[in-house]
């Protein structure tokens, strides 16, 4: 199983729903980066991905990006490969 890690939120819904989609490909253990906790992995998390949205998924070293980005890949049978790894 690939090393999966999460820039997220504890109030953020789309973060949520990113685990959950995970969950269900059978991804058990997600590096969580808590940005609300420490403001410097939010700096962390906007110089390794351009963007200021959570949340930011990486799949080992694949920025896959927010949850969209995630769902679309799984609807295009693009994700559960990366997963496979």
């Amino acid at each position: 199983m690939p090393n999966v890690t999460m820039y997220c939120t504890a109030v953020c819904p789309y973060c949520t729903m990113a685990e959950k989609l995970l969950n269900k490909k059978g991804v058990t253990e997600i590096n969580k980066i808590r940005i609300d906790l420490d403001p410097s992995k939010k700096d962390e998390m906007v110089a390794r991905t351009g963007r200021r949205t959570v949340p930011q998924i990486y799949i080992d070293d694949f920025h896959v990006g927010g949850f969209d980005d995630m769902s679309a890949l799984d609807v295009e049978g693009k994700l559960e490969p990366l997963l496979a790894k």
